[in-house]
């Protein structure tokens, strides 16, 4: 789900749309924090770590997950996700080899190139099934507002540049929930995002925040293939297409065209083939996020190139921290 531009205006001057939505923002917020309130229906024998946020949409929770899943694989750390987009109802173990992104979702189909992961709808289920399979430590990919599985760590990802927004909830706003209240049960925030972005964050949001803040940046992975120059059009369904746009840019990539696309949308013969069309009049490739890789069609594969990013964190020390004090250092 993207969030309308309209949200993220000025906090300190709410679009009027927004003052409008801010009676149906309050009813949501207060439907999530009675959601919130009920104790949990799992409190298993293994570290729950739940990567979360409090915005719809692109924050870099994926990143993060795959960072945290590398972080983490001498405890022998399993993922689980509810599979948005896919069919399955799990829980399920994800299997590359036979699960495609429309049975299990495209963000679990990257995620089990680094760490096992686990499909299911009902979070509790799924984190049982982990723990059955020798899970030493379980991730959970979002769920900050999910109360069935009693979590050790909380961590709360928020694109930096965005921050909270007009800190308004839905319609209102970008938030599921309020930022207090979400807050309160974060036992660290990531703020993603380039230095500068970082400081204007902690300039506008650092004094609400009540536990520590680490800073990352997603940062290309070499591939060996040199972006400069290379004429591309870009296309990308994810939270914030304009990342992976400003990307490129800073690759130095010749950025004929960009097309956004909504998040997980299918990435249908139709579509692909419009988009091919388009890059053959601008003389450009094809070039997509690795998230929307994993919905390409195989025969498409060879067509389109795939720009991967990894989260380099500013400083290891508020997540090793957090980490060591749930036993996990």
């Amino acid at each position: 789900m993207r969030a309308p531009g309209f949200w993220f205006a000025d906090p300190a001057r709410p679009d009027w749309r927004a003052r409008l939505l801010a009676p149906l923002g309050a009813l949501y917020a207060a439907a999530t924090a009675r959601r919130v309130a009920r104790p949990p229906a799992l409190r298993p024998p293994v570290p729950v770590i739940c990567a979360g946020n409090l915005n719809v949409g692109g924050t870099g929770k994926t990143p993060t997950v795959i960072a945290l899943a590398g972080r983490l694989a001498g405890h022998r750390v399993h993922v689980v996700s509810r599979g948005h987009g896919g069919r399955l109802a799990g829980p399920v173990r994800v299997d590359p080899a036979r699960h495609g992104a429309a049975e299990v979702g495209d963000e679990p189909v990257l995620i089990a190139a680094f760490a096992p992961v686990w499909v299911a709808r009902d979070r509790a289920a799924g984190v049982a099934a982990a723990v059955a399979a020798g899970a030493g430590a379980v991730l959970l990919d979002d769920g900050h507002q999910d109360p069935a599985v009693a979590k050790a760590l909380s961590i709360v990802v928020v694109d930096a540049r965005r921050g909270f927004g007009n800190g308004r909830v839905l319609p209102a706003g970008p938030l599921r929930e309020g930022v207090a209240a979400g807050l309160a049960r974060a036992d660290l925030v990531l703020a993603v995002g380039t230095a500068a972005d970082r400081a204007a964050f902690a300039a506008r949001w650092g004094g609400a925040i009540p536990c520590p803040v680490a800073g990352a940046e997603l940062r290309p992975l070499p591939t060996g293939l040199d972006w400069a120059g290379l004429p591309v059009l870009a296309f990308a369904g994810i939270g914030d297409p304009a990342k992976m746009f400003d990307t490129l840019r800073g690759l130095g990539a010749d950025l004929r065209g960009t097309v956004a696309l909504d998040d997980h949308q299918p990435l249908g013969e139709a579509l692909l083939r419009r988009l091919a069309a388009a890059a053959r009049g601008l003389g450009a490739q094809l070039v997509t996020t690795e998230k929307d890789a994993v919905r390409l069609p195989p025969a498409w594969r060879r067509e389109v190139l795939t720009l991967p990013v990894r989260l380099h964190l500013d400083d290891p020390a508020p997540l090793d921290a957090a980490l060591a004090r749930i036993g996990l250092g």
